[in-house]
C-alpha cells in the first residue's frame, strides 16, 4: 500500500492509518512529496507531471514492480488518479480521501495572493510561514487535534524551500479543476473507494457530485462530524471501511 500525502502537510498525517494498516499486516509505504517534509525543494515547476514521475520513480527504485494499493488525500488523491490513469498496469485498488481536481478549490486570502509575483514572496518573508499552519486548522471539525498537528507541521518549515515550493504549487494551478483525469479513471475497471468528510471545509462536500458522476464505479462514504482529513480524525470509523475494501477480492 503506498500513502499519497495531499497539497503541504507531509508524511505524518498518516500515522494513524499507517500504524493501522502495518499491524493488519500489510507492507505499506509513505513518503514526502517534492517540497515538503524531509524530500528535497529543487528549482523546478511543483505540477502534476512532476508528482506523478516521483512516485513512478520512487515505486522504480525500491524495484516494487507488482501492482499497488494507493491511498491519496486531498492533492494526493488527484496524484494517485493521474498516476493510475498512466500506469493502470501498476495499480490494484485506489482509495480518494477528500480528493482535490474535481473542481477548483476555492482559495484563501493568503492562497490567491501566493498566485501574484513577488508580492506573496514578500508577504511570507515578513509574516513567515504562520499563515499556512493557522490555514489547517481549517481542516478540523474536532480543533481538539490542531495543536498537535500544527507542531508537527511546523518542522518542515525549517528547511530552505519550503514556501518557495509551495508558491510554485499554486501558481502551476494543482488547486484548480483536473476533471478530466477523473473522467479518464472513470472508464476503467479500477476499484475505487472514496471516504469525504461531512464538514470539510478545505475541499467542501458538493465536489463529490462531480466525482462519483465522473467516477461511477466508486464506492462513496460520508464521514459524519469531521473535517477534511477523516483517517485523521475519525480512523476509527474509516479503518474498518478501508480494511474490508483492501481485503475483498
Amino acid at each position: 500500500i503506498v500513502l499519497v500525502h495531499g497539497f503541504s502537510v507531509p508524511y505524518f498525517l498518516y500515522d494513524p492509518t499507517f500504524r493501522f494498516l502495518t499491524q493488519a499486516g500489510f507492507r505499506v509505504l509513505r513518503y514526502d512529496l517534492f517540497g515538503r517534509g524531509f524530500s528535497d525543494r529543487p528549482h523546478v515547476d511543483y505540477n502534476l507531471d512532476l508528482f506523478v514521475n516521483q512516485l513512478t520513480n520512487l515505486l522504480d527504485a525500491l524495484r516494487i514492480t507488482q501492482p499497488v494499493n494507493l491511498i491519496g488525500l486531498s492533492m494526493g488523491g488527484l496524484i494517485a488518479s493521474a498516476f493510475t490513469v498512466r500506469h493502470p498496469e501498476r495499480v490494484n485498488k485506489l482509495v480518494l480521501i477528500d480528493p482535490a481536481g474535481a473542481k477548483s478549490i476555492a482559495l484563501t486570502p493568503m492562497l490567491k495572493a501566493a498566485k501574484i509575483p513577488f508580492v506573496a514572496e514578500t508577504v511570507l518573508g515578513l509574516v513567515g510561514g504562520e499563515g499556512l499552519v493557522q490555514s489547517n486548522a481549517r481542516d478540523f471539525f474536532d480543533p481538539a487535534l490542531v495543536d498537535h498537528f500544527s507542531a508537527q507541521y511546523r518542522i518542515q518549515m525549517q528547511y530552505k524551500g519550503f514556501k518557495r515550493a509551495i508558491l510554485s504549487t499554486i501558481r502551476n494551478g494543482l488547486l484548480e479543476s483536473f476533471i478530466h483525469v477523473y473522467e479518464a479513471l472513470g472508464k476503467m475497471d479500477k476499484p475505487t473507494l472514496l471516504f469525504w468528510g461531512r464538514n470539510d471545509n478545505t475541499v467542501p462536500l458538493e465536489h463529490s457530485q462531480l466525482l462519483c458522476t465522473a467516477v461511477p464505479q466508486i464506492t462513496f462514504h460520508i464521514v459524519e462530524d469531521c473535517g477534511h482529513i477523516p483517517h485523521y480524525e475519525k480512523p476509527d470509523v474509516v479503518n474498518p471501511i478501508l480494511l474490508d475494501f483492501l481485503r475483498r477480492t
